[in-house]
């Protein structure tokens, strides 16, 4: 039988399908996914677990399994793991039932996500797409906050104009993140003479720092702020030029307190919370002290402590801050009787759960994750401005485990450390084979 006349051979089913992991269409899906959650954070909790969910199911068929069991030799990609196993350990000797243990593990279950993005961003070209994602969703949040704000429209009868989704606290947050980012952008246009470039980061700069200054804001935001500005200075002025710019920086703060109603109003508020909570002599058993903010904050952490003392080392297992705090709620009204499950520091959650381990393995990951970016890459500012503002953050809040805050950090330290990973692999010695 000659060539011409010899039968095609077609791969059968099995090999079809197989194939389609190496097809163009699926490797773009494999990037696309974590753009397309990135692009939802600030609008849909629903979007970024959907897009999520699809990504690891596409992703997992691409791995080369020994290059990525090779890559959870690095601690930043093993401790997210070891944390997540410690949590799922934790269901075996919690105090509370198994529905609620089971619920306990979700705010950890997102850190699998981690390893999985250090090991593809560091292979993918493809990582800017999840950054630019996310800082047009948020431009495109901050105009419709001024036009909300201007308008005077609320989402809910107990909202804030200038708010038109979620929440004032992640709005803030995510307004930081981004004006921070972009900040080394406009000195590297300005530097290389692009003037509309420079121009247009500045004005969506100014655009977000004045909403946090005027529209709204968190008080967690005070404690990070000045702390990235710092950052900022140091590792990209000069030392002169990092004084004058924190005196200017200072000047500025200064004035827009004096300028801004809600600012002065957010601030009065808090050092009058303060006095509130220091001044009382009421009991707060009896119902009858005055519920603020920093007083309820305060009685979550002497709660927390009491009960991280009784189960030091393990904690009370995965999912026991629902029953502690419903213990403590019981018999009392108003604020005092709402049932939370989140004590407003990071720390403390981890500690209650799982104790001195859990905390061990916290402050680990941070660290680890903190030295993936030392580089003087772009990727490698991201990242640092994405951890600092975690752990400073989760000092007042648990926003590793929060949703919102917790996918941020999911998310940045994954692509921005895989991106950091690539580039100095590319720069480095092995380049030039």
């Amino acid at each position: 039988m000659s060539e011409l006349t010899a039968p095609i051979v077609r791969p059968g089913i099995p090999g079809l399908i197989g194939s389609w992991p190496q097809s163009r269409f699926w490797i773009l899906c494999v990037d696309l996914y974590p753009a397309l959650a990135a692009a939802s954070l600030p609008w849909s909790t629903t979007a970024v677990s959907v897009f999520m969910v699809l990504w690891m199911l596409v992703v997992l068929p691409t791995i080369r399994w020994q290059a990525f069991f090779e890559s959870l030799r690095a601690p930043a990609g093993y401790l997210p793991l070891a944390f997540l196993a410690l949590a799922i350990a934790g269901l075996f000797w919690t105090e509370d039932s198994w529905p609620v243990a089971i619920q306990g593990l979700v705010p950890v279950s997102k850190l699998l996500a981690v390893p999985l993005l250090l090991y593809h961003y560091e292979r993918s070209q493809r990582g800017h797409w999840v950054l630019f994602a996310f800082v047009a969703s948020c431009v495109l949040l901050m105009g419709l906050s001024w036009v909300t704000y201007f308008a005077d429209w609320k989402s809910s009868p107990g909202g804030i104009a200038g708010v038109p989704v979620r929440n004032y606290i992640d709005q803030s947050h995510e307004f930081a993140l981004c004006l921070f980012v972009m900040a080394p952008l406009i000195l590297s246009f300005a530097a290389n003479g692009h003037r509309a470039w420079t121009f247009a980061f500045a004005a969506i700069m100014l655009g977000f720092y004045f909403d946090m200054r005027f529209v709204a804001t968190s008080r967690t935001a005070f404690t990070y702020f000045p702390i990235l500005l710092i950052l900022f200075a140091v590792k990209y002025l000069s030392r002169r030029r990092a004084i004058y710019f924190l005196l200017l920086a200072a000047a500025v703060e200064f004035a827009v307190l004096l300028s801004s109603p809600y600012l002065r109003d957010r601030v009065g508020r808090t050092v009058q919370d303060y006095k509130v909570d220091r001044d009382t002599k009421v009991d707060r058993d009896s119902n009858a002290a005055a519920a603020t903010s920093n007083g309820l904050r305060l009685a979550y952490w002497r709660v927390s402590i009491r009960s991280i003392s009784e189960a030091p080392v393990f904690g009370h297992g995965t999912g026991s801050t629902q029953q502690l705090f419903s213990r403590e709620a019981e018999g009392k009204s108003g604020e005092w009787g709402n049932v939370i499950r989140n004590p407003h520091n990071q720390t403390l959650y981890v500690a209650i759960q799982w104790g001195a381990l859990g905390c061990l393995i916290l402050y680990a990951m941070w660290y680890f994750h903190l030295q993936l970016f030392r580089g003087s890459f772009f990727a490698s500012w991201i990242g640092l401005v994405i951890v600092v503002q975690n752990f400073i953050s989760s000092l007042l809040n648990s926003h590793l485990f929060d949703f919102h805050e917790g996918w941020i950090y999911v998310l940045g330290v994954g692509v921005a450390g895989g991106m950091a990973a690539r580039a100095q692999r590319l720069s480095g010695p092995a380049s030039s084979e």
